[in-house]
């Protein structure tokens, strides 16, 4: 007897078919997703990446110059009593918390019968040294990280429009607290030098009465009038180099349709 005839409902042979198609498709745009890095040092040869070289430089000398000092203020003693005549110390360094800065004497404690630890400078300035160098350091993150971008990613700067304006934003952003936080920083330090200088020797109970005191010397606060310095100098900086990093925006950069027409050319067509 013949048996019927059964066509299967797909050949294997149409199975390749199928899949190939489907590989053609996704092979292609998975390279395109992923951007290699590839060092490019065209960008330091513009203004773009050589100001952002300056403002590392920069930002490292601000916060190093103010985070790194370290000082002492020295009162000479005398009594006429005990025939006593010696040196107390009160040093003091950054965050410059002046109220923690208690006076110190040397070998003995007490100096004409006065405990001299219990007596401290006066004034706390950590908010305003400590806000100054945490954002010096952050910006000194930032230039690395920009840097970066510029170096080993020029093509991806380029072609985003997200990219240079989030650079635009931070570095409006940053020209705006490098004034206030330098400003800030510069009121301070101003204070710093009153609370440390001849002003001290009248704020201590015991010079007032048989205890004669008389000021001695205070360590120099150049490094500190640098950070200060460095700090304004980072502003203009920052505030300069705002409209360079503005030229890569696309509020400033024309569209390729309104250059075409501007040319009178005719646009590309929407499949090209």
């Amino acid at each position: 007897p013949a048996w019927p005839s059964s066509r299967p409902c797909c050949s294997v042979s149409s199975v390749p078919l199928l899949l190939h198609p489907a590989v053609l498709t996704l092979s292609p745009s998975f390279p395109q997703r992923m951007s290699s890095f590839q060092l490019n040092i065209n960008p330091l040869k513009e203004p773009l990446g050589f100001i952002k070289v300056l403002e590392w430089i920069a930002s490292i000398f601000a916060f190093a110059t103010c985070g790194g000092f370290k000082g002492k203020t020295e009162i000479l003693v005398t009594c006429s009593k005990l025939h006593e005549n010696k040196t107390i110390t009160a040093a003091f360094g950054y965050p410059f918390r002046l109220n923690e800065a208690s006076f110190q004497a040397y070998p003995d404690a007490n100096v004409c019968d006065v405990n001299w630890k219990i007596y401290v400078l006066i004034g706390d300035y950590s908010s305003s040294a400590q806000f100054y160098v945490t954002f010096a350091v952050f910006v000194f993150l930032y230039c690395i990280a920009a840097l970066l971008l510029y170096l080993g990613y020029t093509s991806m700067y380029r072609d985003s429009r997200k990219l240079p304006m989030i650079d635009f934003v931070v570095t409006l952003v940053a020209t705006f607290l490098w004034l206030v936080s330098t400003s800030a920083w510069a009121k301070a330090l101003t204070d710093i030098k009153i609370a440390t200088g001849h002003g001290i020797v009248k704020e201590l109970k015991p010079c007032v009465g048989e205890v004669m005191c008389y000021f001695g010397s205070v360590t120099s606060m150049g490094s500190l009038n640098v950070s200060v310095i460095f700090g304004f100098l980072n502003l203009i900086l920052w505030g300069g180099n705002a409209w360079f990093v503005y030229k890569e925006t696309s509020l400033h950069s024309p569209s390729s349709t309104s250059a075409s027409h501007s040319q009178g050319g005719i646009p590309p067509p929407s499949g090209m």
